[in-house]
């Protein structure tokens, strides 16, 4: 059981892993918010990727969640275009989403048998799990690899 003094009901977490074109290198991002992400949340979310890889053209692989493709986000991600191309993973196939395995690994080591009194305490355990995935340089590429996805 988890008890906690906030008012937030959840939080919600995203997150991805940028990788260079040839493979080389990566890097994480993740965001915590109170609650649930909905498309204005993720639309904040991807402008800070922008931001982050500097206008450089993304491809963005994206899972089924209804706030991907709710009508603002479309219509956002439309107006993205020069820079960024959405990929959708079919539904139901969380194993070819590299992000996947990023949360099963932290799920398996900083978030295994955690009792937290607050939700401060899966916080950390969260921030610290994804310290750790981003020290690691080869580990997201072993996600990638997982996946079954590669650079070509």
């Amino acid at each position: 059981m988890l008890r906690h003094c906030f008012n937030w009901k959840k939080l919600s977490i995203c997150s991805a892993i940028g990788y260079r074109w040839d493979g080389k290198q990566c890097r994480l991002f993740f965001r915590i918010v109170p609650d649930s992400y909905d498309s204005e949340k993720l639309i904040d979310f991807v402008s800070q990727l922008r931001r982050e890889f500097h206008g450089r053209k993304v491809i963005l692989i994206w899972d089924g969640l209804p706030a991907h493709r709710s009508r603002l986000m479309t219509e956002y991600l439309t107006q993205q275009s020069k820079w960024l191309t959405v990929v959708r993973l079919p539904p139901y196939a969380p194993e070819l989403n590299p992000v996947e395995g990023v949360w099963g690994n932290i799920e398996g080591q900083e978030l295994a048998n955690r009792c937290s009194d607050d939700l401060g305490g899966m916080v950390k355990g969260v921030r610290d799990g994804f310290t750790r995935v981003r020290s690691q340089s080869w580990l997201p590429l072993s996600f990638l690899k997982h996946a079954g996805l590669s650079f070509g």
